[in-house]
């Protein structure tokens, strides 16, 4: 019996701490056997649906799903700090925003403030190249946040969902999904969760070779990104991650509050940064003419990289920019605004009413685009410990009214991640087809060849 195992188990036990470690020890080997055994049960049914939640003992009872007591375990992960992230301005500007928005969130009452006076990020999609810094960038606001809870005393759960947890049993991975989300919405913690390779884990729902687990993913995310459920408290933030993001569905795209462009290094002076950086002090070779990091100061960089935007980077959405202002001359109005938004989703049918909403919750992003002092972040009692309504105050006095730049920038911004995927979709569909192309002419050439010399036998 399980009584008799446990009485041999601690028996010669050297402290309590030594009874503690053989009793969960033994605790775990039941239960992995009681799971392996479950089959040959009956009358188990009740014990499956049962979900019970004890806070204050931290212990959950989840059906045969999750082992009661099971605990957070600590972050292990190697912070990086935003001098340490090389280029990505405006996904390192806005990163550093996030973490400190996250802090804002009252326990109380359950809500954050920035979520009242709108701008809050609750979901975002970071895309680039391999190799330009996602995970650095994940990193980075990892570690602010975990800083900035360890001084608050909040509990800070960060948690990725990778390819690791599709599972091919039916439902599991949809499961597996759900519980990824809860644990990052609990709003007893401050949460940030990720999907690196969202393009691996989740697939688009019109593809016919994606496994059942991938469809099961997509279908979850949707729900807890933008679903009819979904509440933001603004405790947590989620962050999807790719290196092709023209292969995610584009519903679960769209619910992406904001795109953020990971394109590494880009000017000789990042490139002198990252290799100083990357290349440590062991040597004794001078640094030359540059000034060390000053390409990477966060407020000097932003202000150059929003103002790349103030025109479109991608062709396509250029030649409806330049039909615009040929036609009606620049933006003056919220009807000329409007104007450009009708030609962008004539050119673009993606560019739908979840698209306007992503680009107007980026313009209050940018009305919100206040720096929130550091001071107020290096004891509790100066604003994270405060009650809603005097830190509601306090960030209210520092935001200001959004400007026609910024509503251009924005709209630019965005316009340009849906036609950067759309290009990279149909270029990667215009590869696939020269690719057979190339395959049946060299089948043809070879097949000819093989029936003049006689051992073509179809």
């Amino acid at each position: 019996s399980i009584v008799a195992g446990l009485d041999k188990a601690i028996a010669g036990s050297k402290d309590d701490a030594d009874l503690t470690t053989r009793t969960r020890a033994f605790a775990r080997v039941a239960i992995d056997g009681l799971l392996a055994r479950k089959g040959r049960f009956d009358g188990i049914g009740p014990f499956e649906n049962a979900h019970i939640r004890i806070d204050i003992d931290d212990f959950t009872l989840d059906g045969f799903d999750v082992a009661p007591g099971k605990r957070s375990k600590p972050l292990v992960m190697t912070f990086k700090k935003p001098e340490e992230v090389v280029g990505n301005h405006i996904a390192k500007y806005q990163s550093v925003k996030l973490a400190k928005m996250l802090m804002a969130y009252d326990f109380e009452r359950e809500l954050n403030p920035f979520v009242e006076l709108g701008g809050f990020l609750f979901t975002f999609i970071g895309d680039g190249a391999p190799g330009t810094g996602k995970t650095t960038l994940i990193q980075m606001i990892a570690g602010l946040v975990n800083g900035y809870c360890q001084v608050a005393g909040y509990p800070f759960a960060y948690e990725n969902f990778g390819v690791d947890q599709i599972s091919s049993y039916q439902g599991k991975s949809g499961q597996n999904c759900r519980q990824f989300i809860n644990n990052v919405l609990n709003p007893r913690v401050i949460g940030f969760g990720t999907i690196d390779d969202i393009d691996q884990v989740a697939a688009r729902r019109s593809d016919d070779r994606a496994s059942a687990g991938q469809q099961e993913i997509t279908g979850v995310l949707m729900d807890a990104f933008a679903g009819a459920s979904t509440v933001v408290r603004g405790n947590c933030s989620f962050g999807m991650f790719s290196n092709y993001p023209e292969n995610v569905d584009d519903a679960l795209r769209q619910r992406a509050g904001a795109r953020w462009l990971v394109d590494g290094p880009q000017t000789r002076d990042d490139y002198i940064d990252i290799f100083v950086l990357l290349a440590g002090k062991n040597h004794k070779i001078p640094l030359g003419d540059h000034e060390l990091y000053a390409a990477q100061e966060i407020q000097r960089a932003v202000a150059e990289a929003y103002e790349e935007h103030e025109k479109p980077q991608e062709d396509g959405l250029m030649k409806v920019y330049e039909r615009y202002i040929k036609e009606n001359g620049a933006p003056k109005t919220i009807a000329d605004v409007g104007t450009y938004l009708h030609l962008i989703k004539d050119a673009e049918p993606r560019f739908t009413g979840r698209a306007i909403k992503n680009v107007t919750d980026a313009i209050k992003m940018r009305a919100m685009d206040i720096e929130l002092p550091d001071d107020w972040f290096e004891k509790p009692e100066a604003f994270m410990h405060k009650s809603y309504d005097d830190k509601k105050a306090m960030i209210e006095e520092l935001r200001g009214p959004f400007s026609m730049d910024m509503v251009m920038q924005e709209i630019n911004r965005y316009a340009d991640s849906e036609f950067r995927y759309s290009d990279k979709s149909d270029d990667a569909a215009v590869e696939k087809l020269l690719r057979d192309a190339r395959l049946r002419e060299r089948a043809a050439r070879e097949m000819e060849e093989l029936k003049k010399k006689g051992v073509w036998n179809a």
